[in-house]
């Protein structure tokens, strides 16, 4: 009767756990580097159009019901490409987002010079790259994490980016985490740049957490 039970408890826990990993919109993540209080800066798209701090490098960009839409434009011949100019270095970020039609979402940080590295998320899963310095014939972009699950395009999910000193840390709230260590990811950053290949992506809930202040 004991081992009944014990089996029925297992059995329980297997088809409750999936559940603990379901992914929402605007969930709180626990840091794994960092504390944070308040965020220093946060975003709702509860404007009709995007304020002074958002530079629209490629694609289109709006704000509809309460959202930021993103699309690529074929006539850019370039992903669409948005930029949140927010100057870091260690800092904290926290946004959710709904892949639609989107074949990725890169969540990318530059430093003065050019590219630094970027979070890359698909329907397949996550990983976290350095980017290659166009300037040196010899750079060549480093891989140091990968995460791989299904991702839903049309449910929406949570993402946090924790950057301190050489460290990387990304989560997404279904349970994926890359993390990864590099010398040149000590650096000053120019600000937070939204990418995406395909014909729509949503974002939300923008919250940013400046650690250097």
């Amino acid at each position: 009767m004991m081992l009944k039970s014990i089996f029925c408890f297992c059995l329980a826990v297997m088809v409750l756990a999936p559940s603990l990993l379901q992914a929402e919109k605007n969930a709180t993540l626990k840091p794994a580097l960092v504390k944070t209080g308040q965020p220093s800066q946060s975003e709702a798209f509860d404007q009709k159009k995007l304020g002074k701090q958002w530079a629209v490098n490629k694609g289109e960009w709006t704000v509809s019901e309460d959202l930021l839409v993103g699309k690529e434009l074929p006539a850019d011949k370039h992903a669409a490409v948005l930029t949140w100019k927010l100057p870091n270095r260690n800092s904290m970020l926290r946004c959710s987002f709904q892949l639609k039609d989107a074949k990725f979402f890169h969540l990318s940080l530059n430093h003065p010079k050019g590219h630094l590295f970027r979070v890359m998320i698909d329907k397949n899963g996550m990983i976290l790259r350095t980017d290659k310095d166009k300037k040196d014939p010899k750079s060549k972009p480093i891989t140091l994490a990968k995460a791989q699950g299904k991702l839903d395009p049309n449910q929406w999910y949570t993402l946090q980016l924790e950057m301190q000193g050489d460290q990387v840390v990304a989560q997404l709230d279904n349970g994926l985490k890359v993390a990864g260590q590099h010398p040149s990811l000590d650096s000053q950053k120019t600000g937070y740049r939204f990418v995406l290949k395909g014909d729509t992506l949503l974002l939300d809930d923008m919250a940013v957490w400046n650690l250097d202040d």
